[in-house]
């Protein structure tokens, strides 16, 4: 888990070691324990990297890793099958001076060229100088676990693992903002229809599942998707199959994420999800596996999980540690964050993150086993019941599964009225009225600028799944808008305090096999991810497995909102957005209204976010 920089250009006055420190040096935090430089003996190519040692501490596996007399290679992440790779490529005649993963990825690209990336499972960003060919190869994960931005013109590419490293390099920071309309419109922080747009005008990202690559000698550009999930329903697997294949998949993913030459624990929540993590990791004997599990506690919060997580570790005999919050933190904590993070984010949550991966790096522990991505993959927000009511409704199925009366036995608020059942008999009319009220409503925000929000008011990005079905839903938050926030909040937050974190529910494997399960797999019965509670029903506590809440690790964000010291902060962010013609004047007079941190009405943490941009 590292830090990567890179510059390539004709114009050798443009590459420099100079200026490659600059940006590397700002990724310390990424990979505090040594760096390296490369620079070609034209002077064209200049790459930098910041190293954290997770797989082969030793000084064989450091970077730049130079391969086979042409190759120069750069990488952030960790390949989880990176044993069973290198004995089929040393079946094939290629020969390793380390044990690292980073070795092994070089020495794919070197058998195999682009169709390297098939083959790797793990969470990845890399670059490789092919001095032969005189380009340059880039790649990232499948689900974009790992960031690559880069700023590209005429003379030159910069690339770098953070923007911060670009800006460091002599890249403009400006803000982009037809994205920041769509974050304070409609929460959005990304555009489903281009994924390479950052909140910064000139910078991009390398989208997810994608590879660039960059021919000096013609200095031509080019990216190409090598992955994406094409679901085809399986109906006729049973219910016992799909477990025992579900199963089987997220040991194997937890066994590999259990890979690694230093100390692993686990984030615990308390939720089904970390809880699962938890339990399949205890039937695994990993060598650094520390049985040390990390929990965010709120006291005095009615939401506080904490009672659960200490269940489930004492359950399996882990140290529990626990780092608490108060309204007291939240000022100094929000710009260490920010400083991080680089984009906004919606509301407090991602704190209690960053203090979590901070206690795990302060208790000597650098990987950190993690649940996200089971909500978008396994169905585990209650707002998809909707989409599974529109398909069982069209189906004329809706009555016979009893599935509303179901999920409003175990608490679900939502009605299924005559509003919806117009829907689903005429998606394509509805998604039409759907995308014009929302427009409507971006547009008539009270608190923007009229100017702001006139000039982007044809670049708003709402979008809706293309199908009205449950799957299609998942499929859209998996992979067009929703989950690569989440992924991006905690690469930012655990690299903050070079701590690694692995996600092993988002093993491409098991992607693709959840994309091949019937709805009713998901949510079933008025239950949220059915089928991960059918897996663990016998390893975790019945309290835990089949809970009816979905906390959606939420803190007292409404309470730290009334602190005056905060209310300072977001008084000045307005200002901030009021200078820079974002908001409206008249928003300087509004009293601070309190919310919590996942409601529709939370627009004061977002201007206090938003306010960092222009710093």
């Amino acid at each position: 888990m590292c830090g990567i920089t890179g510059i390539v250009s004709t114009n050798t006055t443009l590459v420099s070691h100079q200026r490659i420190q600059k940006g590397t040096s700002c990724l310390t935090h990424r990979g505090p324990e040594a760096e390296g430089y490369y620079i070609n003996s034209e002077g064209t190519v200049a790459l930098g990297h910041r190293r954290l040692s997770i797989i082969d501490p030793s000084t064989s596996a450091a970077q730049p890793m130079p391969y086979l007399n042409r190759y120069h290679i750069i990488y952030n992440g960790e390949l989880y099958n990176y044993i069973e790779l290198r004995e089929a490529l040393k079946n094939q005649g290629y020969s390793f001076n380390s044990e690292s993963d980073t070795e092994v990825i070089v020495a794919s690209f070197a058998a195999f060229g682009k169709d390297c990336l098939r083959q790797f499972d793990g969470m990845f960003a890399f670059a490789i100088w092919d001095d032969k060919e005189q380009a340059l190869f880039a790649a990232r994960d499948r689900l974009g676990e790992k960031p690559f931005f880069f700023f590209y013109n005429e003379e030159q590419l910069v690339f770098a693992s953070e923007m911060k490293a670009l800006w460091s390099m002599g890249i403009q920071k400006q803000v982009n903002k037809s994205m920041l309309y769509n974050f304070l419109a409609i929460d959005y922080t990304t555009n489903p229809a281009d994924p390479r747009e950052t909140f910064f005008d000139n910078i991009n990202k390398l989208p997810a599942a994608s590879f660039l690559t960059y021919s000096l000698a013609k200095q031509e550009l080019k990216m190409e998707k090598y992955w994406q999930v094409y679901p085809e329903v399986n109906n006729t697997i049973s219910e016992k199959d799909a477990i025992e294949k579900f199963t089987y998949l997220f040991s194997q993913s937890i066994s590999k994420r259990l890979r690694g030459d230093v100390s692993i624990g686990t984030s615990l929540s308390g939720g089904l999800d970390s809880s699962a993590v938890v339990a399949f990791c205890d039937a695994h004997t990993a060598l650094h596996y520390t049985h040390k599990c990390f929990t965010a506690s709120f006291p005095d919060f009615e939401k506080n999980e904490l009672h659960y997580a200490k269940e489930v570790a004492g359950k399996f005999k882990l140290e529990n540690y626990i780092t608490e919050l108060s309204e007291n933190d939240i000022v100094p904590l929000m710009q260490k964050l920010m400083l991080h993070q680089e984009e906004p984010v919606a509301s407090a949550s991602p704190m209690a993150q960053y203090k979590i991966y901070e206690l795990a790096r302060q208790n000597n522990v650098t990987v950190l086993l993690d649940g996200q991505g089971a909500d978008e993959i396994l169905g585990g927000y209650h707002k998809y019941f909707k989409w599974y009511w529109l398909e069982l409704y069209r189906q004329k199925r809706l009555s016979k599964t009893n599935e509303v009366k179901a999920a409003q036995a175990l608490g679900i608020k939502q009605k299924f009225g005559w509003a919806s059942k117009i829907a689903s008999l005429v998606p394509e009319l509805t998604g039409g009225l759907v995308q014009t009220r929302k427009a409507k409503q971006a547009f008539g925000h009270p608190d923007l600028n009229a100017d702001f929000a006139f000039s982007n008011k044809q670049n708003l990005y709402y979008s809706i799944p293309s199908h009205f079905n449950l799957n299609s839903a998942l499929y859209f938050n998996t992979f067009i808008n929703g989950l690569e926030e989440l992924l991006r909040m905690a690469d930012r937050n655990a690299m903050a305090h070079s701590v690694e974190v692995r996600l092993p529910f988002l093993n491409h494997q098991l992607v693709e096999f959840l994309f091949t399960l019937p709805p009713h797999f998901k949510i079933h019965n008025g239950w949220t991810k059915w089928l991960l509670r059918k897996s663990v029903e016998d390893l975790l506590p019945k309290e835990i497995t089949w809970r009816k809440d979905k906390v959606g690790f939420e803190p007292p964000q409404k309470k730290w909102m009334e602190n005056k010291e905060v209310e300072q902060e977001i008084c000045k962010a307005r200002e901030v957005l009021v200078t820079n013609n974002i908001l409206n004047p008249s928003v300087l007079r509004k009293k601070i209204q309190p919310h919590d941190a996942h409601v529709a009405e939370n627009k004061e943490w977002k201007y206090w976010s938003v306010a960092f941009l222009f710093t």
